[in-house]
Formats: C-alpha cells, sequence, structure tokens
C-alpha cells in the first residue's frame, strides 16, 4: 500500500512523503449481519471478520496482491484511491445520495456528455451492477480504455472506474472486481448535499509514518486520474 502527500501549492500529479504499509496487517472489523450477497456493502450491513483498510468513508477490503495507492493533502485528507493489480487499475470514489433514490443513472449520462464532449467515445452496455459506461479517452500515451461502474446505496453512491484490460473485459478485474464486491462504505450521519465526496482520510499510522518518510522519497504517479 503506498500513501503520498501532496505538498502545499504543488501541482496536480507533484507528491512527496511515501509509507508503505501491508493491507493483510490491518484487523479484521466487525459489523453486523449481511443482508446481500456482496457489496459494496453500507457498514450497517457489511459482512464481520474481514480484514479491511479503513479509510474513512471507504473500508477496503485486504485483496492478496492489490496495491492500494492513496493520494492525500497536507491535512490527511484523501483527494484519491486506486487500487492497483498488475496492469489494471481502479479508482474509488464515494458520494453523498438522497435517501428516496439513486443517482447513477443521472451522474452516468452526465459522465457521458462530459466525455464525449471532450472527444471520447462512450457507450452504454448492462454490467453486472447495471448498467456501467465504456469509454476511449485520448491521453498522450494514446488512446485508454475506462469503465465506469456505480452502485447506488442508502444515501450513498459509489463510482468505480476500471483500467487496463479490466476497462474492456469484467473477467479481467480479478482481485479488483473482488475489492469492489468487498467494499464498505461508512455514510455516517450527517447531513450532506447530494453528490458531495464523502470524507476520506489516512489511518493514524499511516499518517505516522508518512511524516516521517523523507521529502525525496516519492512514489511513482498513479493511474490517469477520472
Amino acid at each position: 500500500m503506498i500513501f503520498s502527500r501532496k505538498r502545499a501549492g504543488a501541482g496536480r500529479h507533484d507528491r512527496d512523503e511515501r509509507a508503505t504499509e501491508v493491507l493483510d496487517d490491518y484487523p479484521a472489523e466487525e459489523a453486523g449481519a449481511p443482508s446481500i450477497a456482496r457489496g459494496p456493502y453500507d457498514i450497517s450491513e457489511a459482512p464481520s471478520g474481514v480484514a479491511r483498510l479503513d479509510l474513512g468513508s471507504l473500508h477496503i477490503p485486504a485483496v492478496p496482491e492489490v496495491e492500494v495507492r492513496v493520494q492525500a493533502d497536507q491535512q490527511g485528507v484523501i483527494q484519491q484511491v486506486v487500487l492497483v493489480h498488475g496492469a489494471n487499475a481502479l479508482q474509488l470514489g464515494v458520494f453523498a445520495a438522497p435517501r428516496s433514490e439513486g443517482i447513477w443513472d443521472e451522474v452516468r449520462a452526465e459522465i457521458r456528455q462530459s466525455l464525449v464532449a471532450d472527444g471520447a467515445t462512450a457507450r452504454e452496455v448492462p454490467g453486472d451492477y447495471g448498467t456501467e459506461l465504456r469509454a476511449t479517452v485520448n491521453t498522450q500515451d494514446g488512446p485508454t480504455d475506462l469503465r465506469f461502474v456505480g452502485v447506488d446505496g442508502p444515501r450513498w453512491m459509489v463510482r468505480a472506474v476500471f483500467q487496463g484490460a479490466a476497462a474492456v473485459d469484467p473477467a479481467a478485474a480479478g482481485p479488483l472486481a473482488e475489492c469492489l464486491e468487498g467494499l464498505v462504505v461508512d455514510r455516517g450521519q450527517e447531513a450532506k448535499p447530494v453528490r458531495e465526496p464523502l470524507p476520506l482520510r489516512l489511518p493514524r499510522e499511516a499518517e505516522q509514518e508518512a511524516e516521517s518518510t523523507p521529502d525525496g522519497d516519492r512514489p511513482a504517479d498513479a493511474p490517469r486520474q477520472v
């Protein structure tokens, strides 16, 4: 697991201070009995006895050979969470949603409109969690495939973006799909505007190690942020 802390006033891709932990070392969480076959789960229905990395609103299950890359600001507020397995990556985000209805359909339409406006190709396809959005965007390294998956929960929505072979072939996601299926959302009870990102933070032990890491020791850039 790699944590990076962004310098104040630094550019979007500039980073310093890294702390490395082993995800499997985190203790198993206790939660209520599950009411659904797979996640993402609300904290109230997540299975117990599973080792997870507590990032505040997101608890990420420990899956072998999956690296968790987290970029945070100087206050320890997480700006980006990316899981990496081989050449595949999964970017995670979690947002507030209304109590009465989901927002993925609306969000997906806006993402598609934005991608097309930028010259990308995008199409909707059925997936394991309902309608997905698959897109090909132009980057400095050439065309890049992305697969957007949305999951509506009780007063929250998870947005997952696959990159690599997993973007065009869901079967290639492997351990990353396992991470999504075991993801837990801790929404909290505080009222929040719809679509506002739910707060994410570094674990205390990671913050302490990041503060003690020399400035010159920097991780490689995470996959493309979307």
